[in-house]
């Protein structure tokens, strides 16, 4: 009998979550508190079931029925839950499962949960165990009921569930029957039966199954009923000779000299004699190899010379040796090519098979090699390790391997050995080339240093820049098993001046980053084109960044090389701005139609005609805009009231020295312009002190 399966049950904490619980399907209704076995101690809930996806209510009924808290089903992989755990008047929770592959699946179960505190938590669990149980039947129908000793016979096996017999396909022995079972893709189960003794036998199997069955007193059984089958088993009408090998290699050597080989006694084997070894009992038939008899050995067997001529599989069907054209005996063996591999590809995820051996440290790919008598090769790859598959292929013409390139592999290449031999081919190690994003690269222009990824515009910067440098951080770019490899940059310089004209343009090209040494890979990286120094404008330009006037522009585009990578890279701007917060300069404007008060004077005179102002003013930049000028300006200069007033020699003319404050309008566009002066200050001609007000005439060249 099959061992129970184990079923590992976790104690709720604290009193227990179900008072019962049911499972129905559409044949019974099975409950927790009735329908339990134990497997391996353990009380499980056991039903029957008829298909492997078979849908099934499942009713909870919670220990304290009067508690609020509800309860959930934990989910698993093993079943699907079609509804949502709802409360029943009962005060039972109801849902559907659908069950997934029942007669494979192990150890399944129910994980019941209920919080224990209005916030949901902690969780009590009740784990309820389950046992699909399965009814299978098996018959043997035979129709010729002989047999001959060496010869394999295939019978075809009815159940009513085959998926649930247990088919191993390995060979049972017995002393009067050799036999296996093997379940073929279809569905069908076969027997093969290969009878050792002669006269009247009888062939008893005793099979189990994968699911187990109910026996009376709740004992589970996975044994299956006993088959008898009577069999005659008659001698062979040619003796089976077993050779002491199963496989021999086809090549230069064997076919001059041939392979030693044992065979049994033939009785009638005549030494120092070549018998022919043909496909067919026919005469005709191919040369498949020789055979030349040596000498009798002392275990009633004879050692022989086996001289190949063509390939040959045990499962294309026997060997016939024979005397001249008569045939005298059967023996198979496999008759193979000499290993050879003509040819390797590499397949990575989500590409195609290439041709090109190169694999990227920690990377999973699978290896393909072609060639002939590659089913009997021991293929390995030095420090590699072989991954198990269910994608491997394994045939005489070609081989599937999954392997793994550790990241922290040392040496260049893996070499591909055949027992132990190099076969010509290797793995070559293809460091990671790939764009990383640009926060391991940060400038400094006067302040601290930032990654220019956190610069997303223009940097308005108020005072001199001395320089710009950009700084690499090497130790951002290879981070655990996160590989990018070197990153080669162009750095593309631009500085404009305040109108946006362009000053001077400067390419630096293949500047080149390797990752520091926290990277797994920091020795292959090394390379004399690596920089680890600073990058400073001033050392490529030729007008200096101190040297620039006030709202010059700094633009440097920092980029990856395209023609280094096999995806886009990564693009990012830095745009330094001299700001200034106000502008000095000597401005000529002319005031007209100006109002003047003087001093001991109780109002303002006549309007005046056009004066002529020459000041020293400051002008203001607006804080969060680029070279745009405050609507206002303060200044101090010289005024000649009515300078240009010729229409009257009566015109009160005078020179005043003066504080003007002026509104201008900041239209960039406008020729002409006219502001308003507000300001006062003293009359030299009259000694006086005056205040001042009126509009002007401004002209923009």
């Amino acid at each position: 009998m099959m061992p129970c399966e184990s079923v590992a049950q976790t104690a709720p904490n604290g009193p227990v979550v179900l008072h019962d619980a049911s499972l129905r399907t559409d044949t019974a209704t099975y409950l927790l508190s009735r329908n339990t076995v134990a497997v391996q101690g353990v009380p499980t809930l056991y039903f029957w079931f008829r298909r492997d996806d078979e849908t099934a209510e499942l009713r909870l009924y919670p220990a304290n029925a009067s508690s609020s808290k509800p309860l959930r089903l934990r989910r698993t992989s093993d079943y699907q839950q079609l509804d949502s755990l709802t409360k029943e008047p009962d005060g039972g929770f109801r849902t559907r499962l659908k069950f997934q592959n029942l007669t494979s699946s192990r150890f399944l179960r129910l994980v019941v949960e209920q919080a224990s505190d209005s916030a949901g938590r902690p969780v009590r669990q009740q784990v309820v165990p389950l046992l699909p149980l399965a009814r299978t039947s098996l018959a043997l129908r035979v129709a010729d009921n002989e047999l001959y000793v060496g010869e394999e016979k295939v019978f075809e096996l009815t159940s009513s569930n085959a998926r649930n017999v247990h088919a191993t396909g390995e060979w049972v022995r017995g002393p009067e029957f050799d036999y296996r079972l093997v379940a073929e893709a279809n569905g069908m189960l076969r027997l093969h039966v290969l009878p050792n003794q002669l006269g009247p036998r009888t062939l008893v199997l005793k099979l189990q199954t994968e699911r187990p069955t109910l026996l009376p007193g709740n004992r589970i059984s996975y044994q299956l009923p006993v088959l008898r089958q009577e069999f005659n088993v008659k001698a062979s009408r040619l003796r089976f000779l077993s050779p002491d090998q199963r496989s021999v290699t086809m090549d230069d050597a064997s076919r001059r000299r041939g392979v030693e080989l044992i065979l049994d006694n033939g009785r009638s084997f005549e030494l120092h004699r070549t018998y022919r070894v043909e496909e067919q009992e026919e005469p005709g038939g191919t040369l498949i190899a020789e055979i030349y008899t040596r000498q009798y050995l002392s275990n009633d067997r004879v050692l022989c010379y086996f001289r190949p001529y063509n390939t040959h599989r045990q499962t294309a069907g026997y060997l016939y040796i024979k005397d001249n054209d008569a045939p005298r005996y059967l023996t198979n063996l496999d008759i193979t090519p000499q290993t050879v591999i003509r040819n390797v590809q590499v397949l990575h995820r989500g590409g195609e098979w290439t041709s090109s051996l190169s694999v990227s440290p920690g990377e999973t790919v699978d290896v393909r090699l072609e060639g002939e008598g590659l089913q009997k090769a021991r293929v390995s790859f030095e420090d590699l390790p072989i991954i198990p598959s269910d994608s491997s292929v394994r045939t005489d013409a070609r081989l599937v391997y999954r392997v793994q390139m550790p990241v922290g592999f040392a040496k260049r290449k893996s070499t591909i050995y055949n027992a132990g031999q190099p076969t010509g081919h290797s793995l070559s190690v293809r460091e990671f080339q790939r764009p990383h994003a640009l926060d391991f690269v940060s400038v400094v222009y006067g302040d601290a240093a930032q990654p220019i990824t956190r610069l997303g515009g223009p940097v308005l910067y108020g005072s001199t820049i001395r320089d710009v440098v950009f700084q690499f951080n090497p130790n951002g770019i290879d981070k655990g098993e996160q590989l990018y490899g070197k990153q080669f940059l162009s750095f593309e310089v631009r500085t404009l001046n305040a109108k946006g004209d362009l000053i001077e343009l400067r390419n630096i090209d293949n500047v080149v980053i390797c990752p520091g040494d926290n990277s797994p890979r920091a020795a292959f990286y090394a390379d004399k084109q690596c920089r680890t120094d600073p990058l400073s404008l001033n050392s490529v330009l030729g007008r200096k960044t101190y040297d620039l006037d006030e709202w010059s522009r700094i633009v440097v585009t920092v980029k990856h090389q395209a023609s280094q990578y096999a995806e886009p890279g990564y693009t990012q701007t830095v745009e330094l701005v001299l700001k200034r917060q106000y502008k000095f300069d000597i401005d000529v404007s002319f005031p007209a139609g100006l109002l003047t008060r003087k001093q001991k004077e109780d109002k303002f005179g006549d309007l005046g005609g056009i004066s002529l102002a020459t000041l020293a003013q400051f002008s203001f930049y607006s804080p969060n805009k680029i070279n745009r000028l405050r609507p206002y300006k303060i200044g101090a200069g010289f005024v000649a009231l009515n300078a240009f007033n010729l229409g009257s020699s009566t015109a009160n003319r005078d020179l005043g020295v003066v504080i003007l404050g002026s509104v201008y309008p900041t239209r960039r566009e406008a020729k002409f312009t006219f502001p308003l002066y507000l300001g006062g200050g003293y009359l030299l001609g009259s000694s006086q002190w005056f205040f001042m007000l009126g509009p002007g005439i401004g002209v923009r060249l």
